[in-house]
Formats: C-alpha cells, structure tokens, sequence
C-alpha cells in the first residue's frame, strides 16, 4: 500500500456580507448566509478551524455575529471573536466581516465569500471564483 502524505498549512479565510438593517433577525439571515457560503464553497470541516473574528460596522450592534456562529453544527468549540471594525468615512455601512484561521491542505484553493453590498470590497477574489468556476 502506497504512503500518502498530506501537508497542511495554516491558512487565513476572509469573507464579508451586508445586513439589510440593524436588527437581530437582519444579522441574523445575513451572518447564516455568509457562513452557509462558506462551509459549503469550501467543503469546511468547522473541526479544523483554530479561530474566528468577527467584524461589524459601528451601526451594527443588535447582536453579536459569534453567538450565530455558535448556533451552528460544530462550531461551539471553535474560538469566536466579535469586534467593531474602524470607522472610516464613506466605507460600506451594515458590514459584517470575518476572518478565519484554519488547518488547510497545502495545496486546496481557498474561496473566500463576499456577498451582497460587499462584493466589491475584493472583486479580484470574486473574479478569480467566476473564472475558476467557468473552466
């Protein structure tokens, strides 16, 4: 039988999201998006992550997008953090942002999901997904 060695990296996963308003259940529905994209894009085993950030704009603050992070199937043993991402004027309003660190095969590409009004905040990652993805 042939030995298979996997190397794994730690490597960094960023995504973003827009809540259309400043309430739970906005939060809420756009957190569990954002994170139904990533799991699911990246075939994520939440058991490999060593942590998580979470970041919010400062017109953001009726609940924490950790606590609906750890609703989610085996995520609850996963470091989870949230803070208030810097002001700056004229940037996205209502933006959730993440950043994930997790053990990952060297050489699996990563996607990192932006959706809604944060598309653009990394369309060279967006474009790079729509090209890969019409190969």
């Amino acid at each position: 039988m042939e030995n298979i060695c996997v190397e794994w990296q730690v490597r960094a996963i960023r995504g973003a999201t827009t809540a259309s308003e400043n309430s739970v259940e906005a939060i809420r529905e756009s957190v569990r998006e954002l994170l139904d994209e990533l799991e699911t894009r990246n075939n994520l085993d939440p058991e490999l992550m060593i942590s998580a950030t979470f970041s919010v704009t400062r017109d953001l603050d009726a609940i924490f997008p950790a606590a609906i992070a750890r609703e989610r199937p085996h995520w609850c043993n996963v470091p989870l953090l949230d803070v208030q991402q810097m002001h700056v004027k004229g940037s996205l309003e209502r933006c959730i942002r993440f950043l994930i660190h997790i053990n990952w095969q060297a050489q699996v590409e990563i996607y990192h999901p932006y959706l809604r009004g944060a598309q653009n905040l990394r369309p060279d990652w967006n474009l790079a997904v729509a090209v890969a993805g019409e190969k």
